[in-house]
């Protein structure tokens, strides 16, 4: 059988580069969907796994970095990769990324995650930390577009104020929504005063759609944030992993609004409550004081007026005492007091010498005398 004019022979190392050179050229970048087969990996480093159909079998190769979290065969996935063909190993698609599809697939990856993540002790209720209750910033990570940002916005300014908000505008669902929000955890982690609190919210959704935040990446972030964190995502049968990382779960965006600041309206209320409850306190205990202060003036003044009458008969006692022991009465009786010229008082007569001049004291004068 005769070769073409134009046929070309390459060795096979040629052959082999000139497939590449064409893959680089014409299909850089390709994306699979498939079902998983052959799963497993080498040397804790290494991931080898097979995607197929009904009609064919593709070879992929990656490392574990690759790999979006715990899998099995038999989910359905997306991979995005570099096609090539290898000297020695022959054809395969080198992993960029992957994404499980499909809502069992999805569901079955969450449940493996969340086993996984569960027997490290992420979810366990002892790490977690209690929110700020007001907090005076709030760290929001969300889609600014979204009606989840609508309804906190709302809600917050609406129940208090003097809350500064601080947002990271972030894609919520796709391929791109993993690595913005785990990059806005960890600006905020490394911000020089970091909010008091991060609220990481979006709305309802499928199983895609919130697939992000039951990515292990994500999952991780929220886990290990220094900066406390509540988690509202989807509605209130929605549960991620992201959510069972948080500090604080809330159903609903509006939910987390409720759950960080107080509404100022019961608030005024609580404080009207007690303001009258201090006013009528204050109006009893004025009145009681009042009737005890009544009461201990009387018995001060009973007991001044016992205390005077007492010390009134006790002067009077003291007087007539003062009056029997007087001795001018002595003298007016007839007595007198005979003194010395130094003064002394004259009680025998032996004191007395004669020629002493002496003074004698009456009941009504003093008159001088001479001893003999």
């Amino acid at each position: 059988m005769s070769e073409p004019i134009d046929h070309v022979i390459l060795s096979v190392s040629d052959f082999v580069a000139l497939v590449n050179q064409t893959f680089e050229y014409a299909y850089p970048i390709v994306t699979v969907r498939g079902e998983l087969a052959n799963y497993r990996v080498s040397k804790s480093r290494w991931v080898f796994f097979d995607l197929k159909d009904e009609g064919a079998t593709v070879r992929f190769f990656g490392t574990v970095r690759d790999v979006s979290g715990p899998l099995e065969d038999g989910m359905v996935l997306r991979v995005c990769g570099w096609p090539r063909l290898h000297p020695q190993y022959g054809f395969s698609i080198t992993v960029m990324s992957m994404q499980p599809e499909g809502e069992g697939t999805l569901r079955r990856a969450a449940e493996l995650l969340a086993a996984k993540l569960k027997a490290e002790g992420l979810f366990d209720e002892a790490r977690k930390r209690p929110l700020p209750y007001p907090p005076k910033r709030i760290g929001l990570i969300t889609s600014t577009e979204s009606a989840a940002y609508a309804d906190f916005m709302k809600i917050l300014h609406a129940r208090w104020r003097g809350v500064t908000v601080e947002c990271i505008d972030v894609q919520v669902q796709g391929e791109a929504a993993p690595g913005q929000i785990v990059a806005a955890i960890d600006q905020y982690n490394r911000a020089p005063l970091p909010p008091d609190v991060l609220v990481l919210t979006r709305g309802g959704g499928s199983t895609e759609d919130l697939y992000a935040f039951n990515t292990e990446p994500v999952a991780r972030a929220v886990a290990a944030s220094r900066v406390p964190v509540l988690a509202a995502i989807g509605h209130e049968i929605d549960l991620s992993l992201a959510e069972l990382a948080a500090d604080r779960r809330a159903s609903t965006p509006s939910n987390a609004a409720e759950l960080l600041v107080p509404d100022r309206r019961e608030v005024q209320r609580h404080i009207d409550v007690v303001s009258r409850q201090l006013h009528e306190a204050a109006l009893h205990s004025i009145t009681q004081n009042r009737q005890v202060v009544g009461r201990q003036a009387a018995a001060l003044q009973q007991a001044l007026q016992l205390h005077t009458a007492t010390a009134r008969q006790h002067l009077a006692a003291a007087g007539q005492l003062l009056k029997a022991l007087d001795p001018h009465a002595v003298m007016r009786r007839g007595y007198a007091i005979v003194r010395l010229q130094d003064r002394t008082l004259v009680r025998t007569s032996r004191q007395v010498h004669t020629g002493d001049a002496l003074e004698v004291e009456t009941g009504n004068g003093i008159f001088r005398a001479h001893a003999e």
